[in-house]
């Protein structure tokens, strides 16, 4: 079997990616997310974790030496240098780790589940970009009920997302995910089948 080609798979927050992603790697597709590679780089040991502690002090640590995610993202939300600071640190190391993830994939495609699949550029890594889309209300009363965080907080989050028309123009493929579980799951299995019949991610 040839290289895998990679899928872009994004939406904004609460629109049910990660659900999403799950359905497909129950039918056998290697994913990978983005967001779990960067909890990985910041391991403790890792070199990425020292810096940052370096940089803000051994208040961005939890008791146990964990990164205090919390803590982090109020400062560089408050402070834009620091979150470009982080973000030149951060996402290098990010791309690394996904690569490595994909070069060793198995499955006739691959997934990148990227939240900035779009904002950050990967989009031109992959062959092709789904888009899970949801309205807006409906995305902040899901996201407000999972995170249990304060709705500007969650609106913050938004606004460094692309509007929900902009990120559309770049999919290729777009999987409205407004019903439920079920829903979800039977879309994602056309979506796989048809995938299987694609060359290189490509009709």
């Amino acid at each position: 079997m040839g290289k895998p080609w990679v899928l872009g798979l994004t939406g904004g927050i609460g629109s049910g990616k990660s659900a999403a992603a799950d359905a497909f790697a129950e039918l056998g597709v290697a994913t990978v997310d983005a967001d779990h590679a960067a909890r990985w780089v910041v391991e403790p040991g890792r070199p990425a974790l020292s810096k940052i502690v370096d940089r803000f002090g051994k208040g961005i640590l939890l008791e146990d030496g964990q990164l205090n995610r919390a803590a982090l993202r109020e400062r560089v939300f408050a402070e834009p240098e620091q979150r470009q600071w982080l973000e030149e640190l951060l996402h290098p190391l990010i791309r690394d780790e996904i690569q490595q993830f994909l070069a060793a994939a198995q499955s006739p495609y691959t997934i990148l589940v990227s939240p900035l699949l779009i904002e950050s550029g990967q989009y031109k890594t992959v062959e092709r970009v789904l888009v899970v889309d949801v309205p807006t209300e409906l995305q902040l009363a899901r996201a407000l009920q999972r995170d249990q965080v304060p709705e500007a907080q969650l609106r913050a989050i938004m606004q460094l997302q692309l509007e929900r028309d902009e990120r559309l123009k770049y999919a290729d493929d777009v999987l409205c995910n407004t019903g439920d579980k079920a829903a979800l799951y039977e879309k994602v299995g056309r979506l796989h089948e048809y995938y299987l019949s694609l060359k290189g991610g490509q009709v």
